[in-house]
Formats: C-alpha cells, sequence, structure tokens
C-alpha cells in the first residue's frame, strides 16, 4: 500500500537537511491562491467602495487561506492563533508591538518626509467623525479586517509558505519576511500614497521580525497590539483630533 504524504506546511527547522534547501511548488500554489484573491476582490470592488475594498478581499483571502491550511492538514494554530501559555506575558509583548509600531511609523515617516508626499489617507474615513455609529462600525472592522485578519494573513500564512516554498532556513525567512512585508505595503499604496505604502511597509518589517520571534508561538500580542494601534487612530478621527 503506497502512502501519500503531504507537503509541509509549516518552516522547516533550521537544522532539517532533509527538507531545507528544497523548494515546495505546494506552498507556491497555497500563495499564488491567497495573493490572486486579495488583489482581485480588492480590484473589483474599488471602482464602487474604497472603504469596503480591503476588508472584503481579506476575508475572501481568510476563507480561502482556511480551506488551504486544512487541506495541507493544519490550522491556524500551528501558525500561532492558540490559547496562551501566560496572559501577562501576551500583555507584555502586546504593548512591545504597541510601541515598536509607533517608534517604527515615526521613524519612517520622518525619513521619507523630504522625498515622498504625504496623502494622508485620501479622506478615506472622514465619514467617521463625529459620527458614533460609523465609529463603532469601524470598530467592528479594525478587530477584524485590521488585526486579527491582516495579522493572520501578512505575517503567519505569506511568511510561513513563502518560507516553506523557498525551503527553510534563515535565508529563506528573511526573505520571506521581505516579500511579506513589500506586499503588505503595497496594500496601502492604493489612498496612503508612495509614502503611506513605504511606512505601513516598515511596520510590516517590524512586525514580521516580531512574528518570527515570538509569533508563531502566539500571535496574540500582534493583533492586540496593532488592533489598539488602529483604535487609536480611529477614535482620534472620530473625535476630530486627526486630520488626513
Amino acid at each position: 500500500m503506497t502512502v501519500i504524504q503531504k507537503p509541509p506546511t509549516t518552516i522547516p527547522k533550521r537544522g532539517d537537511e532533509t527538507q531545507k534547501n528544497k523548494l515546495d511548488y505546494s506552498a507556491l500554489t497555497d500563495l499564488a491562491c491567497v495573493l490572486l484573491t486579495l488583489v482581485t476582490i480588492k480590484q473589483l470592488l474599488l471602482p464602487y467602495s474604497i472603504l469596503l475594498a480591503g476588508p472584503a478581499s481579506t476575508l475572501s483571502a481568510m476563507i480561502v487561506s482556511t480551506w488551504l491550511l486544512k487541506y495541507r492538514g493544519t490550522s491556524w494554530s500551528d501558525l500561532g492563533l492558540r490559547k496562551p501559555k501566560s496572559t501577562v506575558k501576551t500583555l507584555a509583548l502586546s504593548v512591545l508591538v504597541f510601541f515598536t509600531i509607533a517608534v517604527v511609523a515615526n521613524a519612517a515617516s520622518w525619513l521619507s518626509d523630504p522625498f515622498l508626499e504625504d496623502v494622508g489617507t485620501s479622506g478615506r474615513f472622514d465619514f467617521i467623525r463625529g459620527n458614533l455609529l460609523a465609529y463603532l462600525g469601524m470598530l467592528v472592522l479594525i478587530w477584524t479586517h485590521g488585526s486579527v485578519f491582516e495579522e493572520l494573513l501578512f505575517r503567519a500564512f505569506l511568511i510561513t509558505r513563502a518560507a516553506v516554498f523557498l525551503g527553510g532556513g534563515f535565508k529563506s525567512e528573511i526573505l520571506a519576511i521581505l516579500f511579506a512585508s513589500t506586499f503588505f505595503g503595497y496594500r496601502h499604496y492604493y489612498y496612503q500614497g508612495l509614502k503611506g505604502a513605504f511606512i505601513t511597509g516598515t511596520i510590516g518589517l517590524a512586525l514580521s521580525l516580531l512574528y518570527l520571534w515570538f509569533g508563531k508561538k502566539n500571535i496574540w500580542p500582534l493583533i492586540i497590539g496593532h488592533g489598539v494601534v488602529n483604535t487609536i487612530s480611529q477614535t482620534t478621527r472620530f473625535l476630530g483630533l486627526k486630520g488626513d
């Protein structure tokens, strides 16, 4: 009886020479499916809604990636979405993520100021100023699309599958996070311009490094820290304290 083994779904260990440096085309197929979903759905919906095109594409990609993980015999828990062993440590790491985003965003903005035009968010969120119902709806999007979905897709899934495709090991992980971070920046270009793409891409790079550090075991600090940053940003906008 012949046993068909499914391809690896997690990053091979750096000392595992049986998997290292072997291109895994099943992982490339997974990446292509998710990236195609993200790009196609967003582009199809952009002419109708600049607000919902992004969230709709991430929701669609989450459905596709969840099915792909199940098909490969794994799940999101294998990529870090599991119950934390320590609530205190999770909250402490969430604070670290929060300040990392703040510091990196300001540094990237300062570096790009002389060269790139700041278009803010192109009025995408103007409608929530003073509008409580719109603000509450935005909080729902923040804690689904803007934190959970983005961290699972652009950190956990893209990094893991890209590193598996490249064969695992340190070089594969570095190339994977550069790819994931670049795509994360591109995802924000359509309403934040080149400067916004650079800033979000740089933030994505920092978050990707944190994912390799602790996120593969516990991605919740990345989700929480990211969500808190977005919540503060939209709250100041709702209160009229922040402009575009």
